[in-house]
């Protein structure tokens, strides 16, 4: 099974640079589309429902930002929308597959400007109830794979400059502590499995590939698919968005 995950910075600035071409040439079983920053009506081209895909969508409240959408090549058993977190559900952030053993998920994690303490609470509120829910769902009896744009970075290795970014928000020691933690839980990281270069980046927030890049993009898998993680790269080929697709393959079948 290949997944696919991506941070568009709008899905349609993203398909006039072409991603859909690419998508098409990957053979992506599932693609996991995080801000779309518009609403699914917003999307009349036929060019973003491939033929060979069913297509869901989860629009933030106001149709304009975030919004999350997951493309399935087979045909789920059933769709949820949000994760129960009534402050954040409304604003587009996960959407998930779910299949008889297995379920897939999209997120795009909230945003903090550095030095905002208020969007920080707010992000950090977050990352608190998502630990919580990644925790319990431990006790069920199926698998979990957790794709999206998680707006911080793990480990020095993800982060280009450490020195310029030790304070900046999606670095700090309490992210990078809750990230400690939900792996501690029983998730993998599965990108770091097989690959443990320390220039592989996904995010550059100054724009192009400046020297500023970040991995904030990330396919963390439940601890039992550890050893079915086959493949994972990052393509940097062509920029589609601030963010590169990550490539996964695993093991699997649905």
């Amino acid at each position: 099974m290949r997944i696919i995950s991506f941070s568009a910075d709008g899905i349609v600035n993203a398909a006039e640079k072409g991603f859909y071409e690419w998508l098409s040439e990957q053979d992506a079983d599932i693609v996991c589309i995080a801000d779309l920053q518009c609403s699914e009506y917003d999307l009349q081209d036929n060019i973003y429902f491939p033929t060979d895909y069913n297509a869901y969508f989860f629009d933030d409240v106001n149709g304009k930002s975030n919004g999350v959408a997951i493309y399935c090549r087979q045909m789920p058993k059933a769709i949820m929308t949000g994760l129960g977190f009534i402050d954040f559900d409304m604003e587009g952030r996960y959407i998930q597959a779910d299949y008889e053993n297995l379920s897939v998920g999209c997120l795009l994690a909230p945003s903090a400007e550095n030095g905002n303490t208020e969007q920080q609470s707010r992000k950090n509120e977050f990352f608190s109830l998502l630990h919580n829910h990644m925790t319990k769902i431990q006790n069920k009896r199926r698998e979990f794979i957790f794709c999206g744009n998680w707006q911080l970075a793990h480990k020095p290795a993800d982060v280009q400059d450490t020195e310029r970014n030790s304070n900046s928000s999606g670095f700090l020691p309490e992210e990078r502590q809750w990230m400690n933690e939900t792996i501690d839980a029983g998730y993998v990281d599965a990108f770091r499995e097989i690959n443990s270069d320390t220039d592989e980046f996904s995010w550059w927030p100054d724009g192009g590939r400046a020297d500023n890049g970040w991995r904030t993009d990330f396919q963390l898998v439940s601890k039992g698919l550890k050893y079915s993680v086959e493949y994972g790269a990052l393509y940097k080929g062509k920029e589609f968005s601030s963010h590169a697709p990550v490539i996964m393959d695993y093991d699997l079948e649905v």
